[in-house]
């Protein structure tokens, strides 16, 4: 192939622009991962993952829950060893703002299970902080609050 050949070859290659699944395996963006972060989180929660949820805590840990008690990491931990009667746990409403190595987490938990052989369906609201440490994203604080009549 002469050099004008392959500089002709070159020049199709960048006015055609990538192939069209090279777009769709792109890199994902910060709030991709952390909406991601809140499916899978929710998920080991449900199916009592800790080894799964306790590396996304900090040690610094402190959540406000829907009643105004507190928790730190190692009552949060306890809590997803706790074998619950969750029908379903829907995760929607998302808006997540990313501010350099912090970001914060908006999003509405709608959850339907048992609870003393009575259905009950919850709406949840939680804004939750993450901060990016070593690369991955950790959570110091986390405030709920139930919507009622939901």
């Amino acid at each position: 192939m002469t050099s004008r050949g392959l500089l002709l070859g070159v020049v199709v290659l960048i006015c055609i622009g990538p192939m069209p699944g090279a777009a769709a395996q792109g890199v994902k963006s910060e709030q991709d991962i952390l909406v991601q972060l809140e499916h899978d989180w929710d998920e080991a929660f449900h199916r009592n993952d800790v080894r799964f949820i306790e590396p996304i805590l900090a040690d610094e840990f402190i959540v406000t829950y829907g009643d105004g008690s507190r928790g730190d990491k190692a009552k949060e931990l306890q809590l997803a060893t706790v074998v619950q009667q969750i029908e379903s746990s829907t995760l929607d409403d998302f808006t997540v703002k990313v501010y350099r190595d912090t970001a914060v987490v908006w999003f509405t938990q709608h959850l339907v299970g048992q609870r003393q052989g009575e259905k009950r369906e919850l709406t949840f609201r939680y804004v939750e902080v993450f901060v990016l440490r070593a690369g991955r994203w950790r959570l110091p604080l986390v405030a709920v609050g139930r919507i009622l009549g939901m």
